[in-house]
């Protein structure tokens, strides 16, 4: 009995949690000790380039390469043994990156640059078999507007996956469920009702939420580092989620950030925490990729591939609505303008329609019960 009570204890404290992501109903919850031992960004080592340009060579340039062929600016099929050389394959990329993102173009290592590169974003490619699908010089929608004044062009910038993958006509109702082993709370999974909410609003499709995670459309999970797609996860402030296109649905994020859950304030509004993210914002923008929308060179969109840490960007922008409504027309109950749904002091409603009650606190005792049961079974086998 002995033997198997310290056998018991000590494997609850090696056994990892099924969730080890941290979410918090806004920075106040976050535990002091937390803040001070946050680590910095995984891509800061970067920064340790500035000023190179091609022609150098420099230890742990290869690192940079293997960053830019991850977003696609090198192809897949130069992915032999990266050197640390200033080659042309990088400055090539380099300058693909600036354009993208409206930096100027000097095919250098700039500050700009650089510190554009640190910024934690989505794990999607913005270039696909050479292609980028960002800048409007690739598909440059343009609108003529003639009135009584001058005559002008607005340029939209959104733009699709390859082949413009949409969900068919027939499934205008998609499902949406949670890896159970994740084990999240309502007030977690009401994030993410938000976060649907608001391209329902713009578009004929809904979303209901259901327990079925093997049968849904989508399917959410937060997983950390390789987990079965080929677009392992690299840790806390680098690539925050990745989402597949239409009609794939899967939809991962990285369960090694931490998250801001309240849902409290509109868009642009910055949180205290500048080490944490809204899981709110990083939704809406992955939703989009399910949907259908690749990146967006316009900042302000909520396709853009970039998010700050402490900001809140949840609110779709007019590329946002008319890239989506591209793909799929409009909701008729649209009128133009986006509302915000329901806070988390709000309840949710799952797809049994049964209410859930979102009191904001994090569900810790359950998960250890649940860990301490599982080691029961563990112990058995």
């Amino acid at each position: 009995m002995m033997r198997f009570c310290v056998l018991g204890v000590f494997l609850f404290f090696l056994v990892p949690s099924l969730v080890s992501a941290g979410f918090y109903p806004n920075s106040s919850a976050v535990p002091p000790d937390l803040r001070r031992s946050a680590t910095g960004n995984v891509w800061n080592s970067f920064l340790n380039f500035t000023g190179c340009h091609a022609g150098m060579k420099v230890d742990g340039l290869y690192k940079l390469k293997k960053y830019f062929q991850h977003f696609g600016y090198i192809p897949e099929t130069l992915s032999g043994n990266f050197t640390d050389d200033f080659d042309d394959i990088l400055k090539t990329a380099v300058e693909m990156y600036q354009r993208n993102f409206q930096l100027n173009v000097t095919g250098e290592l700039d500050e700009l640059t650089l510190n554009h590169v640190v910024i934690p974003r989505c794990g999607v490619a913005d270039v696909v078999n050479g292609t980028s699908t960002m800048h409007s010089g690739r598909r440059a929608y343009e609108v003529s507007f003639t009135g009584r004044g001058s005559r002008f062009n607005a340029v939209k910038l959104y733009s699709f996956f390859p082949g413009e993958p949409r969900w068919p006509e027939r499934r205008r109702d998609l499902t949406y469920a949670f890896e159970p082993r994740n084990a999240l709370t309502e007030e977690v999974k009401s994030v993410f009702s938000r976060a649907f909410v608001r391209w329902a609003e713009v578009i004929p499709l809904t979303f209901t939420r259901s327990e079925t995670f093997s049968t849904s459309d989508i399917s959410i999970g937060f997983y950390s580092g390789e987990h079965g797609d080929g677009e392992p996860f690299d840790g806390e402030m680098g690539t925050l989620a990745h989402a597949f296109s239409p009609p794939n649905g899967h939809f991962h994020l990285d369960q090694n950030e931490n998250w801001i859950v309240s849902g409290d304030g509109g868009d642009g509004r910055f949180l205290s925490e500048t080490w944490a993210i809204d899981l709110e914002s990083v939704a809406v923008h992955e939703i989009g990729h399910v949907l259908g929308l690749g990146h967006s060179s316009v900042q302000d969109s909520i396709m853009y591939p970039t998010i700050t840490t402490g900001r809140r960007k949840v609110d779709l922008t007019s590329d946002d609505v008319e890239g989506v409504q591209y793909l799929y027309g409009a909701n008729p109950n649209f009128n133009g303008s986006t509302s915000s749904p329901p806070s988390t002091q709000q309840r949710d409603t799952g797809d049994s329609g049964a209410a859930f009650r979102i009191d904001g606190s994090r569900s810790v005792l359950t998960k250890l019960l649940m860990s301490t049961v599982g080691l029961f079974f563990l112990y058995s086998l």
